[in-house]
C-alpha cells in the first residue's frame, strides 16, 4: 500500500518483453483503477507477452471482483514466414481455425530479427512467455487468458460477462480494428471506457478506425488522446 505505484509498475514490467511505453502502462493503470464504482471486467484484445495485462491485473486486484479477459493469437516461432520483401507476417490455426496477422502492415526484418526472433530461443510460443509472466507478477488468480480474436466477445456475451475498460491492440489494420471495435461493443457496459495502443501514430489503420468507429460515433465522448500513442473513450449512458 505505501510502495508508489508508479514503482509497482516499473517493477511489475522490468522484465516483460513489449513495446508499451511506461507513461502508457501508468495511464491505462490510472483509468482501470477509477472504474471503481463501475460494475464488471477488464478487457484486453492482443496481449503479446503480457505486459499491458500485468498492470491491468495489477488494478484488478486491487479493485477486488474484477477479471482481467486476455485474447491473443499467441503464435509459436513454426507460425512466422518471411514475405517477399523479407518482412515477416504470421498464421495460426486454433481449433480448425486460421488466423492471419501483420499481413496488411507487416514487421520489418531489422525489428523482427531484434525484437521477435529472440523471444523464441528458449520458448516455443508468445504463450508460454505471457504465462510465466503473469505467474510471476502473481496475477493469475484475476488474470484468464484466450487464444484466438477478438471473436471470443461474442462467446464471453453469452456468459454474461460484462467489461468496463477494453483495451485494443491487436492487428492494426482498418478492417481488423473495426471488427475488435464491433465485437468489444458486445460486451462494454454503458459507462466503459475503450482504449486503444498505437492510435495516431504511424498505424494509419488504427487511426481510420478510430475516427469512423469512434469519434464520429455520437455513442462515444471524452475522447482523448492521453499520451504519444494511447487514447481512450467512453461508451455514453444513452447509447
Amino acid at each position: 500500500m505505501r510502495i508508489p505505484i508508479v514503482q509497482q509498475i516499473e517493477t511489475l514490467v522490468q522484465e516483460i518483453p513489449g513495446w508499451s511505453p511506461l507513461d502508457q502502462l501508468y495511464t491505462l493503470f490510472n483509468l482501470a483503477y477509477l472504474t471503481i464504482d463501475t460494475q464488471g471486467d477488464f478487457l484486453e484484445i492482443g496481449s503479446w507477452c503480457g505486459r499491458s495485462a500485468s498492470v491491468l491485473g495489477l488494478a484488478a486486484r486491487l479493485l477486488g471482483n474484477t477479471t482481467v479477459h486476455c485474447i491473443d493469437l499467441f503464435p509459436e516461432k513454426k507460425d512466422w514466414r518471411q514475405n517477399t520483401d523479407g518482412s515477416y507476417s504470421f498464421m495460426v490455426e486454433i481449433d480448425g481455425v486460421t488466423y492471419g496477422s501483420y499481413q496488411e502492415q507487416t514487421v520489418w526484418q531489422e525489428p523482427f530479427e531484434r525484437d521477435i526472433a529472440p523471444l523464441y530461443e528458449n520458448h516455443s510460443g508468445i504463450f508460454d512467455l505471457f504465462t510465466q509472466a503473469i505467474e510471476r507478477s502473481g496475477m493469475e488468480a484475476v488474470v484468464k487468458a484466450y487464444r484466438g480474436d477478438s471473436e471470443i466477445c461474442k462467446r464471453l456475451a453469452t456468459l454474461n460477462i460484462d467489461c468496463k475498460l477494453a483495451f485494443i491492440d491487436g492487428d492494426h489494420s482498418y478492417a481488423a480494428v473495426c471488427r475488435d471495435i464491433h465485437n468489444v461493443e458486445r460486451v462494454l457496459v454503458k459507462g466503459g471506457w475503450i482504449c486503444f495502443d498505437d492510435a495516431f501514430s504511424h498505424y494509419e489503420g488504427v487511426s481510420r478506425a478510430i475516427e469512423d468507429c469512434i469519434i464520429h460515433n455520437p455513442h462515444y465522448g471524452f475522447c482523448q488522446q492521453m499520451t504519444r500513442k494511447f487514447f481512450i473513450a467512453k461508451r455514453l449512458q444513452n447509447s
